[in-house]
């Protein structure tokens, strides 16, 4: 059996799946303590399966937590970056494009030494080893405990990051390393973005990461523990305190492959109504369509892995006022007292909930307490409710016509009619923890992106050797092997390099190998590197 937690800003959701069938399934409001709140998800939900904690076989976990720590700017940590390619990269310094808070919070000191590479794959000049060490050295002197490193094409050629973060664990230890080669793509400022992010988390992913298995454990559940990543795969516990920022938009993702399982559709337009927001994305053989673009979190631009997705404020708990004969619904919400706040619980706050009670489309709390509602306003909410999801909606289509719509969650009941653009609304079984689904029917993944020349291999055995070596490294994750398949694959060619190159990117996907064996010879590989990648025309780097 498989236990499946998310964990969002409102609710912690639980499931427990059996094969294809949902054992139990809860929804309860999210507490103050994470930790605390993935116990008692754990409990109850094995307490209403009437099953042993020694039954689960694996328990999956998808979180907000560092997403939300991220953008509210809270409990992050001074990051040092060094930038290699001095001087050509001289003229935009690191933090630049930073909102003052998130800035304030996060900028260290700032070091810029020789080296890098060009596009091709050749050194822009010799690595600067000296300069290194000493910036080490004073970063560790002024208190900094975690450090990006940033080099001008590194995803093309690595081996100066890798180089450089060998000489800081020389010279200052104590320097937790993130090197950007291991989390974003090409494009300087936005994969260092993405370093400095992952690198301000780190200290809290220790933390977090331990609390959850301590809630883990001390459910007496024994099986391994995942957190979900945001291309609706898995990645071990301790992966996520490397690289925290993998988890983000994990929620909406695990609501995509979650809507998937649940309805059978492989192809559909997916809308998770929460308390607080709207997640509207697409499914493209059963996995989130990827963003193509730059990814803006907390002002901040990166273009790290991430779902293609628009966010809208609307929830079960979105507030609801009339001004000046205007009604407006959210973006504000009353969040997770949702139960305490809103008029059908007794509260003194007008929700978009209660406005579906009224409507006489959603039967929860007193519909007593909304009796004074004025028809009008609530015509003209639920109005509004539609055309803010039938706008979201049309964002995300890539063609005129109408597509099918799946719904889920909690906030689904706001929805009672037919929407504009979509050709048919499904409302599977136990959509309201879609999310807690789609965590526990979670796969494991990997990536390959690759640039080769385009004289040395056909076309047949450029995308053979990237798919091997993408099922080489999901296996590495902890995959079965027999059970993995590609479930992308793109081949562009790249005018501006020599020798007709061509990129490649492929991803590979499988099931859980759950065996101990496979579980432990998973881990023993993941010590034993440390991101791995690839060179230019195909030149493995390992680290």
């Amino acid at each position: 059996m498989r236990l499946g937690v998310d964990v969002g800003g409102t609710n912690t959701d639980a499931v427990l799946l059996e094969g294809r069938t949902v054992r139990a399934a809860l929804k309860r409001p999210t507490t103050a303590d994470v930790g605390d709140g993935v116990a008692q998800a754990i409990a109850s939900v094995l307490a209403e399966a009437r099953i042993k904690p020694k039954a689960v076989s694996a328990v999956m976990i998808g979180t907000t937590h560092f997403t939300n720590a991220f953008i509210q700017a809270q409990d992050l940590a001074k990051v040092g970056v060094i930038r290699i390619g001095f001087p050509a990269a001289r003229g935009v310094p690191p933090f630049t494009d930073w909102p003052d808070v998130l800035r304030a919070a996060v900028a260290g000191p700032v070091f810029m030494v020789r080296g890098g590479h060009q596009f091709d794959g050749r050194e822009i000049g010799p690595l600067a080893e000296d300069e290194i060490g000493d910036a080490a050295r004073r970063m560790a002197d002024a208190g900094v405990r975690t450090l990006a490193i940033s080099g001008v094409f590194s995803p093309l050629n690595g081996a100066h990051e890798k180089r450089a973060a060998e000489i800081v664990a020389r010279a200052a230890p104590e320097l937790d390393v993130t090197c950007s080669a291991d989390i974003g793509r090409a494009g300087l400022l936005e994969r260092e973005n993405a370093a400095i992010m992952n690198a301000s988390l780190k200290l809290l992913a220790a933390k977090v990461v331990s609390g959850l298995e301590r809630a883990v454990r001390g459910s007496g559940v024994e099986a391994p523990f995942f957190v979900s990543q945001n291309d609706g795969t898995l990645i071990p516990s301790a992966r996520v305190r490397e690289q925290p920022v993998l988890t983000f938009a994990a929620g909406p993702t695990n609501s995509l492959r979650g809507s998937s399982w649940l309805s059978g559709m492989q192809n559909a337009i997916v809308a998770d109504i929460g308390g607080t927001t709207t997640d509207v994305g697409v499914l493209v053989n059963g996995y989130p369509r990827q963003s193509s673009l730059h990814v803006d979190i907390g002002g901040v631009r990166t273009n790290f892995r991430m779902p293609d997705l628009t966010s809208i404020g609307l929830g079960g708990g979105s507030r609801v006022r009339s001004e000046n004969g205007r009604v407006r619904v959210g973006p504000d919400s009353v969040g997770r007292r949702l139960t305490e706040d809103s008029l059908v619980f007794g509260g003194a706050t007008l929700t978009a909930s209660d406005i579906a009670v009224k409507r006489g489309h959603a039967k929860f709390g007193d519909a007593g307490k909304v009796g004074d509602v004025d028809p009008g306003l609530a015509q003209a909410a639920d109005d509004l409710i539609h055309r803010m999801l039938e706008d979201a909606v049309d964002r995300m289509k890539t063609s005129a016509g109408a597509a099918p719509l799946i719904l889920v969650g909690g906030g689904a009941t706001l929805i009672n009619r037919p929407l504009a653009g979509v050709s048919d609304i499904v409302r599977p079984d136990h959509s309201s923890v879609a999310n807690a689904v789609g965590a526990a029917i979670g796969q494991i993944g990997a990536d390959v992106d690759r640039i080769f020349s385009g004289e040395a291999l056909a076309r047949e055995a450029i995308v053979e050797q990237a798919r091997e070596e993408a099922f080489e490294r999901a296996v590495a994750h902890g995959a079965k092997r027999e059970t993995l398949q590609l479930v992308e694959l793109d081949v562009l060619p790249l005018q501006y390099l020599p020798g007709g190159a061509q990129r490649v990117v492929c991803r590979a996907v499988g099931d859980l190998n759950l065996s101990s064996e496979a579980q432990d010879e998973a881990q023993s590989q993941r010590r034993g590197r440390s991101g791995g990648g690839f060179s230019l025309f195909g030149n493995r780097r390992r680290g």
